[in-house]
């Protein structure tokens, strides 16, 4: 009692061929097949990227600046060059509250 037995097997895949047809069965594996395969191929992706992105998330090597002196120090500024204006820096209308705070003050 349970057991699946090869006759139930013979009726169910008979049932199935009455319900959909003998052409729509071996399209529908088919279309099974290839988004099993998609599915695969897309989670085999997310897991190389996983390990690509801890790769990529420390440097292998650091950047130093340059070392010397500058070779043709006699550059001269276009004529009727003139560097902006110092803009003087003027502080916000108002303070800085962090939200989180203000939050938690109430």
């Amino acid at each position: 009692m349970g057991a699946l037995k090869p006759w139930h097997i013979a009726i169910f895949v008979v049932v199935l061929v009455l319900l959909f047809g003998a052409k729509r069965l071996p399209d529908a594996a088919r279309s099974l097949g290839r988004s099993l395969r998609i599915i695969k191929a897309e989670t085999k992706g997310l897991i190389d990227d996983n390990s690509d992105v801890a790769e990529k998330a420390e440097p292998q090597y650091g950047r130093q600046p340059l070392q010397g002196d500058v070779q043709g120090t006699n550059y001269q500024q276009p004529q009727g060059y003139q560097p902006p204006p110092a803009q003087p820096q003027q502080p916000p209308a108002q303070p800085y509250v962090d939200p989180v705070q203000r939050t938690n003050d109430r």
